[in-house]
């Protein structure tokens, strides 16, 4: 009776440290308050302001396992020195605070875990549902020659990239902050952060060298001498590029781009291009479907244009010869929207009537199945057909000719359904065969039963004596 007392006495213990301490750990979280702290840190006090205003510090009081990038107020200063002297616009300025929130505890173990190709993190600000795809979330590398740098996933998607400065307070597994030292702007913000000179252009080649797959359009960017023109163009309304993939240039007849001249190239390029700067909602509603391009302003107006429809939801561009769906946005940010297109927008004013398809001999043949066909002289196809080139035995001329039963047509209620290669339905012959062999089993079966009945009263019987 005492072990039990004692095992009871131990278990009602260990029960209640687990749920004192859970007590104790839930407290301590929802006790943290992000404004309280920072305020021993004076060199933090604009960040610290910026998060009471824009209600951040309430949001991050009510979460744990976070990371929280802090920002001195020398940055801050040099961040507000764009908009004389004074945040943007308090919801702009409330995405920005929520993007130096990892909803990720990290301290210089994880951080110095990180690979130059770099982690994605999730931040608060991709909680809000305001950013596309996964440009909410951070990218994180390490290197021990810069050091733990941080910055957005998608190209040319915002300010400069940050480095961890140092660690300003960790609460271990809940809580941790470190200072940067840059401003991070998430992707699609048009937030001049950068104190390095820049004329608004954007380089396109190297944006689309780091998304992969547009190999072949740089390339002949490059060879064309279109690549300032792009930068140059982006000027004023600003341009939309639709870019064709690796494949669709794959795609095409080896001689349908190789015979042209550089300035026809440079053409076919420039028929990729829009003067103007066109988000994917505003060519989801353009008013005008059809479109000049930058080889219009060339070649004469009226020709070299496009016509932008949406057809089953996606904005397809036609060229009266080749039509293409955007498969992709690469980039968008004003001045400068890319878009990827599995087709190479070939101008009808070039090349005819009738887009380059590749050869026959080039398409692979569509395989056909042919099936087998069945003997008409054979009655069952359990039989097999004869073989090749194997001439049957002729029938005796006294023997009187073959008849062959007609093919019984398919029994809608069978389960046959009168598919070539299934058996026929058990003639009555083969029936009465089946039966027979059903009673011979049935009667040995039954010998069998007397017989172990015969062995058990056998063996029983001298005990009930």
């Amino acid at each position: 009776m005492r072990v039990h007392l004692h095992l009871g006495h131990f278990w009602c213990l260990f029960f209640m440290c687990i749920w004192v301490s859970g007590s104790v750990v839930g407290a301590a979280a929802s006790g943290f308050n992000i404004t309280k702290f920072l305020s021993g840190y004076p060199e933090f006090e604009t960040f610290n302001n910026l998060l009471t205003a824009t209600n951040v510090a309430k949001q991050i009081n009510n979460r744990t396992s976070l990371t929280i990038l802090v920002l001195s107020n020398s940055v801050m200063v040099n961040f507000m020195a764009g908009y004389g002297g004074n945040p943007p616009k308090s919801d702009e300025i409330q995405y920005v605070l929520q993007y130096h929130v990892l909803l990720e505890y990290l301290d210089w173990y994880r951080f110095r875990r990180m690979t130059r190709g770099g982690t994605l993190v999730t931040t608060l600000y991709q909680t809000t549902g305001m950013a596309p795809r996964n440009f909410g979330s951070v990218n994180i590398t390490y290197d021990k020659n810069v050091g733990v740098r941080i910055r957005t996933p998608a190209p040319y998607g915002g300010g400069l990239s940050a480095t961890v400065v140092s660690l300003v307070k960790e609460f271990p597994y809940t809580i941790s902050i470190f200072s940067i030292d840059n401003i991070l702007i998430p992707y699609g913000f048009d937030l001049s952060t950068s104190s390095e000179p820049n004329d608004g252009s954007i380089n396109v080649t190297n944006v689309l060298e780091n998304a992969k797959n547009f190999n072949f359009v740089v390339s002949m960017m490059v060879a064309s001498g279109v690549t300032s023109d792009l930068e140059s163009d982006q000027a004023g309304a600003g341009i939309t590029f639709f870019a064709p993939t690796d494949d669709a240039f794959s795609a095409l007849p080896p001689d349908t781009l190789q015979g042209l001249t550089a300035e026809n190239k440079a053409v076919v390029l420039k028929y990729h291009v829009l003067h103007s700067y066109y988000p994917l909602g505003s060519l989801e509603s353009i008013v005008n479907p059809v479109q000049p391009t930058l080889a219009t302003e060339s070649m004469g107006a009226g020709r070299y244009t496009l016509n932008i429809t949406r057809i089953n939801g996606s904005v397809t561009v036609d060229t009266g010869i080749v039509q293409a769906s955007i498969t992709q946005t690469v980039f968008d940010q004003k001045p400068l929207a890319i878009f990827a297109v599995p087709r190479v927008l070939l101008p009808r004013e070039m090349f005819g009537n009738h887009a380059p398809v590749r050869s026959p001999e080039n398409s692979p043949s569509p395989k056909v199945h042919v099936p087998s066909p069945v003997p008409e002289s054979s009655p069952s196809l359990a039989i097999p057909p004869t073989p090749p080139n194997v001439v049957p035995n002729p029938p005796s001329s006294n023997a009187p000719p073959a008849v062959v039963p007609p093919l019984a047509s398919p029994n809608p209620n069978s389960s046959y359904g009168g598919v070539i290669g299934e058996p026929n339905p058990i003639s009555p012959s083969s029936g009465q065969k089946t039966s027979g062999t059903t009673l011979t089993s049935l009667a040995a079966g039954h010998i069998i039963l007397a017989s172990q009945c015969i062995c058990l009263i056998y063996i029983v019987y001298p005990f009930l004596h």
